[in-house]
């Protein structure tokens, strides 16, 4: 998915549903860290995005309680 699709995506979310997805994307990179770790990850390069959705959901919640 794209950059702009992503943040489309998560735009559309409600305050509630952000905080869901953003516990669900703590405990992935958990997880995926414990494994990279381990060695036995598949696809590196998911701790990164993962990291990259966690901002953007934190900018996205920043942006919302400064405007709103």
């Amino acid at each position: 998915m794209k950059r702009k699709e992503k943040m489309k995506e998560l735009n559309g979310l409600n305050d509630e549903q952000l905080k869901e997805r953003l516990k669900d994307l703590s405990i992935g990179l958990l997880k995926n860290r414990f494994e990279l770790k381990t060695g036995h990850v598949d696809n590196p390069s998911v701790v990164r995005e993962i990291r990259k959705d966690i901002a953007r959901i934190k900018t996205i919640a920043t942006a919302r309680g400064k405007n709103g």
